[in-house]
């Protein structure tokens, strides 16, 4: 088991930037991947950014260029970068980490973007 807890979400205006974080309860050094996903109403929860424990990267075509996803095992810590943010990155964000034991999410972290 490990707990997730998202933070660093907000309103922005268009254009700004906001770096979310994702502190995990234990170590993070042995999870196979952790990674950010989004949910905007109506919508599925897609996978934004991922990175493997091998330090793969793999991002969402639209946000590519904007996004940076980034972990500090030191701190048990994910951290995703958002620059150059548009109304449509506007969703609840969850940190999703996997392991041996299957997947864990966070509660979600509010990101809205007005125009």
């Amino acid at each position: 088991q490990v707990q997730l807890v998202e933070s660093g979400g907000g309103l922005v205006q268009a254009g700004g930037s906001l770096r979310l974080s994702c502190a995990a309860s234990r170590s993070i050094f042995s999870m196979y991947a952790m990674g950010w996903y989004r949910q905007a109403p109506g919508k599925q929860r897609e996978l934004v950014a991922g990175i493997t424990s091998g330090g793969d990267i793999n991002y969402l075509d639209s946000v590519k260029g904007r996004f940076s996803i980034s972990r500090d095992n030191a701190k048990n810590t994910v951290y995703l970068q958002m620059n150059s943010l548009k109304p449509e990155d506007t969703a609840v964000y969850y940190c999703a980490a996997v392991d041996v034991s299957g997947t864990f999410w966070g509660q979600g972290t509010q990101v809205t973007v007005s125009s």
